[in-house]
């Protein structure tokens, strides 16, 4: 019989996995790592510390780096956020994320659960009730998974509250599929399943786990709001979540040191970053111009990026500069 593990109020320590190429969302990450990437000038790591701090009173955090790792250090100098302490830890050669939890473990909060965050993701489902669900059940770790999404590949069992299968390896015709969030708890118990120094997926070690007797659980939230933003669409498509019913939504877009003519017209979805320029009779529709970006007088942005350093001109739909 499972023990329960000692309920914890809250996590004190957060795993952001922030160590991906960003492939899929290139041009936008050849100069950034994905979780940099600017969402109506935050910086998309920023709304998952924001979302574990306003949640789970997480106090310190670590990011795994890789594509671009010293833009971490640019973005936070202090090695703090919010009072909360903010580490790097640097992967000269990409470990997946079985490796990636191998590799800090020396900084792990000892017998203690932890989360474990994709820096991709952009949400603000509810945290605090399977939280205090993992605590409570004895899981070895425990996925937040949705009803609905686009890849419905976690098996899970409601009655039993167990994951049954990923990625249809132990049980592919088992007919209750959900989307993955990207967000587990662990507890210390589970890392018996990483092998030390080896290159792979934590799904690997969940499904070795479920071999071995083990309990890997779930817990269905569909509360909220939840968005991958692993390609352009996706990311476009975040100027308008986060305006829209997002827990905390964005309210400076606009940046106050950006440069704006009087005749520009700007929808609410679109942001300016700081030191961007947006000249005469500019139109920009749900479209982001990064800090350092020129949008040139009398130019139509729809759906467009413009990053930093670059310019736009005449009508652009559907592309990035």
């Amino acid at each position: 019989m499972r023990e329960p593990f000692v309920f914890m109020p809250k996590a004190t320590k957060a795993f952001i996995l922030g160590a991906g190429l960003g492939t899929r969302l290139r041009p936008l990450t050849e100069r950034l790592p994905k979780p940099l990437v600017p969402v109506a000038n935050k910086p998309l790591i920023t709304f998952a510390l924001d979302h574990l701090i306003s949640e789970l009173g997480t106090e310190s955090f670590l990011v795994n780096t890789h594509h671009c790792p010293d833009a971490y250090g640019e973005a936070f100098p202090s090695g703090e956020y919010e009072g909360r302490n903010l580490e790097f830890r640097h992967e000269p050669t990409l470990l997946d994320t079985a490796g990636g939890i191998d590799n800090i473990r020396d900084w792990l909060p000892g017998n203690e659960p932890f989360v474990v965050y994709n820096g991709d993701i952009l949400t603000d489902l509810p945290l605090q009730r399977a939280w205090e669900h993992h605590c409570e059940s004895g899981n070895l770790a425990t996925l937040l998974l949705r009803s609905t999404g686009d890849e419905l590949r976690i098996g899970f069992d409601p009655e039993t509250g167990q994951v049954v299968d990923l990625r249809g390896v132990l049980q592919p015709d088992w007919p209750l599929r959900y989307q993955f969030t990207g967000i587990y708890f662990v507890s210390p118990q589970f890392l018996r399943f990483l092998r030390p120094g080896k290159i792979e997926s934590v799904v690997l070690c969940f499904l070795e786990a479920i071999r071995a007797g083990e309990t890997i659980g779930g817990y269905v939230e569909d509360a909220g709001t939840w968005s991958d933003l692993g390609e352009r669409e996706s990311y476009l498509d975040a100027l308008r979540v986060v305006g829209e019913g997002f827990a905390r939504p964005v309210t400076n877009r606009i940046s106050p040191d950006a440069t704006i003519h009087p005749t520009a017209a700007i929808d609410e979805y679109s942001s300016v970053g700081p030191g961007a320029i947006v000249g005469e009779n500019a139109q920009l529709t749900e479209s982001a111009v990064w800090g350092g970006g020129v949008v040139e007088a009398g130019a139509n942005l729809t759906r467009t990026v413009i990053r930093d350093g670059s310019v736009a001109r005449g009508q652009l739909v559907d592309c990035d500069r």
